[in-house]
């Protein structure tokens, strides 16, 4: 192994990336970039049972949302290739011979139905099953059999290979997040190796990949903890060098009881996943981040603080800035809650440190969808006027007042503001609006307060009632922008129209 840092990112497409998986990304793509490193994305597709045909290119598609961009991968190859795992399938056998050879491997012959046996027999008397040491010689496999025999098995092909676990042996290992952790393998079973088709299990594929990849260090979730040890082993049975290994915090539920899953999201109303997904078996579609209006450097920064901290009050990162100040020193070993509010906060202040020019730009597809002529000119005003009031950029579309005139009207406004003479009042107001030359906010507002002052009126008596006819709605952003962005004849329309309407509201008092 050499001195240089290599890193490896190795998913699974057996479905949608989860945003932990985005997390374990993001924190090899920092840890590697800080040390001028190499990030590699190996796809470990060896479980082909669960393998999900379109996962590979979801994994592919949500890392560049993200801007995480691997410098070695299955679209960018490296001399360490290939880099998915079914292609480099002739490769794992010729290491399990390896450690039967050196007595750390076996074969075994069992089939489901006798180890199912054995399983409900233990359950039975209340003990649970192991495939170990103590059981091994009670299995059929070439420790328990005559070599004749096991000649004879392997030769019809119904086979597995075995790590032989050792007896009683303390493994230990130095862990940069959770510092010395210590197994004892007595408690750990013999995992399969080679599957019956051939396949290497994640457990060899893993380690030997790691090794020919010569990736210096492995930074994964704490689910993998418990492998850890087997995985210790096997490089030991090698006589590899073992890489360093930094086990990451869970991401919780909201409550902080449990890991947070799919469906946690599906009933806390926030996605799980960073892009929309739809299963192939169900055709669910399930919504991501992206959809849902995030940006993708305020996911990241959502991401970068669920489970470190960069030992100050700073909680806003770019992803050069998240590079300079990442630390495995500074991740957390307990689980870290996720916070949906939290997660929105993040993205309305990546939003308000956005470019209004580029915000106006991204608007101006979704103006478009909704139906509306998109203008440049008219986006950026939306962005001046509602920016600081909403917390991701679809909520500036769906202000749809601002393109049509409202055809309900907010109860609570109607029943606590518009009084008898509200109408008169909003009339007299329009006489004096209609005169204005320039139509600008500023105009509109100087115009107002002065009628206001005119009449003698109080802001309560004019503005709510004002707001109502062009809006729909009891509060938002400035009602003169609102005028002066729909214009002079939609603003007499929309006051003519709701005054119209208006008028079986006073009927009603």
């Amino acid at each position: 192994m050499s001195n240089s840092i290599r890193v490896r990112f190795a998913p699974s497409p057996t479905g949608p990336l989860h945003m932990g998986g985005v997390r374990t990304a993001l924190y090899n793509y920092l840890f590697a970039k800080k040390a001028g490193g190499t990030f590699v994305l190996r796809i470990e597709d060896t479980d082909q049972t669960r393998y999900v045909a379109n996962a590979e290119k979801y994994i592919m598609d949500s890392l560049k949302w993200c801007g995480i961009s691997p410098d070695e991968s299955p679209e960018n190859p490296g001399t360490f290739g290939p880099y998915r795992q079914s292609e480099r399938k002739a490769m794992y056998m010729k290491y399990a011979l390896e450690l039967i050879e050196k007595r750390w491997a076996y074969y075994a012959f069992d089939s489901a139905e006798s180890i199912a046996e054995k399983r409900n027999a233990a359950e039975k008397t209340g003990q649970t099953f192991q495939y170990d040491a103590t059981s091994r010689k009670q299995m059929k496999n070439s420790e328990s059999l005559p070599t004749d025999e096991v000649e004879k098995l392997k030769s019809e092909g119904n086979w597995v290979i075995r790590f032989k676990m050792p007896d009683d042996v303390t493994v230990k290992f130095q862990d940069l997040i959770r510092g010395e952790v210590q197994f004892e393998s007595k408690l750990l079973d013999d995992k399969v190796l080679i599957k019956a088709d051939g396949m290497p299990t994640y457990h060899l594929a893993n380690i030997v990949d790691d090794h020919l990849m010569d990736i210096s260090h492995v930074i994964r979730g704490e689910e993998w903890l418990p492998s850890a040890p087997l995985h210790h082993l096997l490089y030991q049975a090698f006589g590899w060098t073992a890489p360093k290994f930094a086990h990451l915090p869970l991401i919780l539920k909201p409550t902080g009881n449990g890991k947070l899953s799919k469906r946690d999201g599906q009933k806390g109303g926030f996605p799980v996943f960073p892009l929309a997904y739809q299963d192939e078996k169900t055709g669910e579609t399930l919504n991501g981040y992206r959809e849902n209006g995030y940006l993708p450097e305020a996911f990241l920064n959502m991401l970068l603080m669920l489970g470190w901290n960069p030992g100050t009050e700073q909680e806003l990162f770019g992803l050069e800035e998240a590079v300079q100040a990442f630390s495995l020193k500074r991740v957390v070993k307990s689980g870290a809650r996720f916070n949906p509010e939290k997660a929105a906060w993040f993205n309305e202040q990546h939003l308000r440190g956005t470019s209004r020019n580029a915000l106006a730009e991204a608007l101006l597809p979704g103006i478009e969808l909704k139906g509306y002529k998109a203008d440049i000119a008219k986006a950026k005003e939306m962005v001046n006027m509602l920016l600081d009031r909403v917390q991701f950029l679809h909520e500036m579309i769906d202000a749809s007042y601002l393109f049509q005139a409202p055809t309900e009207f907010d109860a609570k406004t109607k029943k606590k503001k518009w009084k008898e003479h509200t109408s008169e009042i909003i009339t007299g107001l329009w006489n004096s609006l209609s005169e204005i030359p320039d139509w600008t906010a500023e105009n509109i507002e100087t115009t107002f307060k002065g009628y206001m002052e005119e009449k003698e009126l109080g802001f309560g008596q004019i503005l709510p009632g004002f707001r109502l006819l062009l809006t729909g709605l009891g509060g938002g952003p400035s009602v003169f922008e609102i005028a002066a962005f729909i214009g002079k004849e939609e603003t007499e329309t929309r006051i003519n129209n709701g005054l119209e309407i208006a008028k079986e509201w006073v009927e009603c008092m």
